[in-house]
């Protein structure tokens, strides 16, 4: 059955979207639609001119307000078995399916939707629009959005980030770094071993010492989160290029999801140091040319926003209920919260469906989001 919200998310899904790729042919989709309805907006380019973020202001030009965030890129649908069409709308059983319907074009798709409500009548309050890129990599693109709202005289007070939480409202989740960590030993014939520096070998003890590390977080625990405590884990390897060679290089990529009141810039130095004063001497020994580098992929804060403030109370109103809690995955809520934004998550869909094949969100959550909307809209007049 065709209605302006899902004929819009059908839009959305269509554009190819994955990290990897542009996201202008969606930025400027949205730019259009907006426009068509009195809406001006700003576009934020990357370096290269290839993404950009979108923002956009409806109501008067005053502080204060909310804004309702949603990042445009999806994860790929490389190595996976979709049973429909991963860039189009699929309708089955009360569900569109979709790479992004629920993580997060879903949302998107009820926010344009909700654009007419929005500029039917006058607001008291402003209502900011930020769609932003690259999200799914690290939170990378939405830095340009926070660092211009972070000094504006404009900036909105409020912040929903629409990721999929079955619009029930979040208060947290843990933040993010990752590491690249590159060894250069020196390689010989395997036959002479004890002549050569095995990088493989070094990276192996890093590795452990990062168990260590490991083992350490999980002393301190926070029964909010799920897990409750900061974890670290190794996500990648890679090194060596035959048997009977000692391996010259090795590279491991390593995550820490912390709480949010742990950073984890602690046990990066811990790490480092390690490198630097214990094993870089005993490579050198042997070759002077052994290196061990650290190079940062990624990093996002953590969010924790008081349950009892008065707009975690209003967001509560707005989408029918009051059962906060915290998430696993981050978002860029956390980055909105630093620059002066007081920030909730709260968003249609599953996260049990983000990431997945046959992707999907119910259209009892598309009601559910568009509702929230409804309710929101009437507040900013009241």
């Amino acid at each position: 059955m065709s209605s302006p919200v899902r004929d819009l998310l059908a839009q959305l899904l269509a554009f190819d979207t994955t990290s990897r790729e542009s996201n202008l042919a969606l930025i400027h989709f949205v730019q259009s639609w907006l426009a068509e309805h009195g809406v001006a907006s700003r576009l934020l380019h990357n370096d290269s001119g290839s993404k950009a973020n979108l923002y956009a202001v409806i109501g008067p030009d005053t502080a204060g307000g909310v804004m309702l965030s949603g990042h445009t890129d999806v994860v790929p649908v490389e190595g996976q078995t979709w049973s429909v069409p991963p860039f189009a709308l699929t309708e089955q059983e009360g569900r569109y399916y979709g790479r992004g319907s629920t993580d997060m074009k879903g949302f998107l798709a009820c926010v344009l939707a909700s654009v007419p409500a929005f500029v039917a009548e006058p607001m008291r309050l402003p209502l900011h629009l930020a769609f932003s890129y690259d999200e799914e990599v690290g939170c990378l693109g939405v830095r340009s959005l926070t660092e211009l709202l972070a000094d504006a005289a404009s900036k909105p007070a409020l912040c929903i980030i629409g990721e999929p939480t079955e619009m029930r409202p979040v208060y947290g989740h843990k933040g993010k770094v990752a590491m690249r960590c590159d060894v250069r030993g020196h390689a010989c014939h395997s036959a002479y071993a004890p002549q050569g520096v095995n990088a493989i070998e070094y990276a192996t003890r890093l590795i452990t010492r990062l168990m260590d590390e490991g083992d350490q977080l999980a002393e301190v625990q926070d029964s909010r989160f799920d897990p409750a405590f900061s974890t670290l884990q190794v996500g990648t390897i890679s090194g060596g290029t035959a048997l009977n060679i000692v391996p010259q290089s090795c590279q491991f990529d390593f995550e820490i999801r912390h709480l949010p009141d742990a950073p984890a810039d602690a046990v990066i130095e811990r790490i480092a140091q390690y490198a630097q004063c214990e094993l870089l001497p005993a490579m050198r020994q042997k070759a002077d040319g052994c290196s061990i580098t650290f190079q940062p992929l990624s990093q996002y804060p953590g969010l924790l926003t008081d349950p009892t403030c008065r707009f975690a109370s209003l967001l509560a109103e707005w989408c029918g209920c009051d059962r906060f809690g915290t998430v696993a995955f981050g978002t860029e809520g956390g980055l909105f919260h630093q620059a002066g934004m007081t920030t909730l998550v709260c968003g249609p869909g599953s996260m049990d469906q983000g990431h997945k094949p046959d992707e999907f969100i119910s259209v009892e959550q598309i009601d559910a989001c568009m509702k929230m909307l409804g309710n929101l809209t009437q507040w900013l007049r009241a």
